[in-house]
């Protein structure tokens, strides 16, 4: 499986892990990148320390490459933009909002940037301003999500960008990496299928909530506020979009959500806390460890593709 974004990151597979907010920390990216994927450290609002802390666990666990994902809107993007060129990070991912400020800081560390992009426009405008590679993020991903599903998404910014593209959303077995190399992209992005990874440190609940899911069973909120997000059906989710319906405003909305994330992830909360998942939930259905679920997602990959010109 040697493809344009193996070579660009020095890993052994094409498939790079989710950066999920209060999810992905250093023993799940460890894994990961012990594996031969690409594990990423998911920074969300988290302070600078804490990230640079995360950072130093991760190299204790494996020498290989590894990852940061800056969340651009974080009062502390600053902060540890600095701290991942500080740290020898090897790769950045970023999400809400654009990265150039931070482009020629991060070259000159030798970081490769790989801004996730919702849309045709920005994945244009970010190989304008630097980025090494982008992430392509259909609708069907779990958490924050824009509106064009990944079979659209894919193929479309494929020809309107030269760099390498990465396919995200809706992706959980070799038969969704297959169809991405279809529409043209070099890797892939995974994050619901790592959640119930053993070296994934989320609550049993929140695990077996997504094993359990069906096709039918995510919700998206907050079309209203304008900022959508994909989470598994529950209490929270009932709520939330009954109040959305009848027009409640975006502070009462907010007031249903916040800390949900943290409760279901450390509480196992999974009534009221914000379980987010992909569609491809419906597709998890056993825990393995990371190096088995790479593994099996390799195997059934080359067993589709065997006889094909799509690896290098």
């Amino acid at each position: 499986m040697r493809t344009k974004i193996t070579r660009l990151l020095g890993i052994e597979y094409p498939i790079i892990q989710g950066g999920m907010a209060w999810v992905a920390e250093y023993h799940l990216a460890a894994a990961v990148s012990e594996a031969g994927g690409l594990g990423i450290i998911g920074a969300a609002n988290a302070p600078a320390d804490w990230v640079r802390q995360q950072i130093q666990e991760t190299k204790k666990l494996t020498e290989k490459p590894f990852g940061v994902n800056i969340m651009l809107m974080s009062p502390y993007a600053d902060e540890i933009a600095r701290v991942v060129a500080e740290e020898g990070v090897k790769v950045v991912t970023t999400g809400a909002g654009s990265p150039e400020k931070y482009m020629k800081m991060w070259k000159e560390a030798g970081i490769k940037v790989i801004p996730v992009v919702a849309s045709v426009a920005l994945a244009k405008r970010m190989e304008r301003c630097g980025a090494d590679a982008v992430v392509a993020e259909g609708t069907e991903s779990g958490g924050h999500i824009g509106e064009t599903t990944t079979l659209v998404l894919v193929p479309q910014v494929v020809d309107a960008v030269k760099i390498p593209v990465i396919a995200a959303g809706g992706i959980a077995d070799g038969r969704g990496i297959a169809a991405a190399f279809m529409l043209g992209a070099q890797g892939v992005q995974m994050g619901t299928h790592f959640i119930v990874t053993k070296e994934c440190w989320v609550h049993e609940n929140y695990k077996d909530m997504v094993i359990k899911a069906r096709d039918i069973d995510t919700r998206v909120t907050g079309r209203s506020t304008g900022h959508p997000v994909r989470a598994l059906r529950n209490q929270m989710t009932g709520e939330y979009l009954k109040k959305e319906a009848e027009g409640a405003s975006f502070e009462e909305l907010e007031k249903l959500t916040l800390g949900g994330l943290r409760k279901a992830v450390i509480d196992g909360d999974v009534k009221t806390g914000s379980v987010m998942s992909g569609q491809s939930a419906g597709l998890v259905k056993e825990k393995m460890t990371c190096e088995e679920l790479i593994q099996k997602l390799v195997k059934e990959t080359d067993d589709l593709l065997k006889g094909t010109s799509l690896y290098e």
